[in-house]
This record gives C-alpha cells, structure tokens and sequence, in this order.
C-alpha cells in the first residue's frame, strides 16, 4: 500500500535558476504539475543555484546561461566539478540554438540543451531523460555540435593521453559518436550488435570519465581523434 509522502519521495527532484521571477514561476508550475516530478527550489542567479544544489541536491537542474553575479557556465562548472553535486544533471534552458554559451556550458558538464520555447511535453521528457542518466543529444543535436567545431577551427594535434587505453574498436565507436551516429547506426556501420555498442559506450565513459554522449562527443574533438574538417559519416 502507498503511504502518503511516498510519491513526492520517489519523484524526479528538480532546481530551476533563471533570473526572470516569471519564467521561473511557470516552470515551477509545469514541474510540479506532473506526476513524478517537485521542484526543490528556485535560484535567481549561477551562485545561488549552486549554494542550493550543495545544500540539497537535486536530480536535475533547469539552467539559465545568462544571470547575474555568476552565469549558468561557470554554474555548472561548480556543480558538476564538485563531488558532493556530481550526480547532478543540468540541463541548459538558451534563449538561442547554439550560441556561443552552449558549448562552454557542455564543456563544463551540462548534460544537454533546450531552447526556452521548446513544448513543455519535451520539456518534461528531457527532465525524465536526464534523471534516468542519458544526455539530451540525440544524433541531430550531435551534428549541430559538431557544426560549432567546424567555426571553430583549431590546428590539428596529436592524439591526447586520455586517450590511452582505448581500444581500436572503441576509438572507432567514439568516432562514429562524433559524428553524430547512434547506437542503432554504429551496429549497423561496424556489423555489431547494438547491445555491444552500448557495452562500448559504456566503457568509453569510464575510461574517458565522461558524464554521457555530449561529454565523449567532445573529448572526440578536442583528443584529435575526430576533427571538424573531416567528411561526415552517415546521412
């Protein structure tokens, strides 16, 4: 029998920093309007969102990149670098699709994006994503990610250490993740079993200490591994 408390026990806790007191306030009702789901507290700049996120941590965090006294980037940097936060998720709300802030913001740890006028359907499901422990980017995101590489073109370089370790059939996998394929399309590219490829993407966020996708797409790029100038793989 379900004791009452039970379910606000078990659900998806949810910190939402935004500097706006309106936007913040209808995301709050949107949170906690859905089954699963409470808002634990609200932070109006990066620096409270991050007293608030060591003080009681939630599951995700809902997080603006422009406020005052610290931004959203330097925000997650502080709550994803620290270990008393770490298995917090962020999740950027931007008001532009891949400004300049977002990839600093996943460069810091964000585990996905969103623009502020997506549906609050895809909201809610992005909230469920990131708390189950997968990144908001799916193959078309990936590909705008890499898109951002190729503005910013840097000298190739070699291989980085971090990647030692690494396997030939791991590396084939991370590049193949750089490129914005997914599971189903890497199995499918390398005569695999989409199991085995999970199994591999697994073992590339451990040796690579990577939260998740976004975070092994980068270290792809910045390694040497993959370079912006290189054709894309796939469709």
């Amino acid at each position: 029998m379900t004791r009452p408390g039970d379910l606000a026990d078990n659900a998806i806790r949810v910190l939402i920093a935004d500097d706006q007191a309106l936007l913040r306030g209808s995301l709050r009702v949107l949170v906690d309007t859905e089954p699963g789901l409470t808002t634990t507290s609200e932070a109006a700049t990066g620096a409270e969102a991050v007293r608030l996120a060591r003080r009681d941590p939630p599951d995700v965090v809902l997080m603006d990149v422009r406020m005052p006294e610290m931004d959203g980037i330097e925000a997650t940097r502080l709550i994803c670098g620290s270990p008393e936060t770490a298995n917090v998720k962020v999740l950027i709300l931007t008001m532009f699709d891949l400004d300049e802030y977002v990839y600093a913001a996943l460069r810091a740890g964000a585990s996905g994006f969103l623009l502020k006028d997506t549906p609050p359907g895809e909201l809610l499901a992005a909230i469920r994503l990131l708390a189950a422990g997968d990144a908001l980017l799916a193959p078309a995101v990936t590909r705008r990610l890499i898109a951002e590489f190729a503005r910013r073109p840097e000298p190739s370089r070699p291989l980085s250490p971090t990647l030692d370790g690494v396997t030939a059939r791991e590396r084939e996998v991370l590049t193949l993740i750089a490129r914005g394929l997914s599971n189903t399309e890497i199995a499918g590219r390398l005569f695999l079993g989409v199991a085995t490829v999970k199994t591999h993407v697994n073992h590339l966020l451990g040796k690579l200490a990577a939260r998740d996708r976004a975070q092994l797409v980068i270290a792809a790029y910045e390694s040497g591994l993959v370079t912006a100038a290189a054709p894309p793989i796939g469709g």
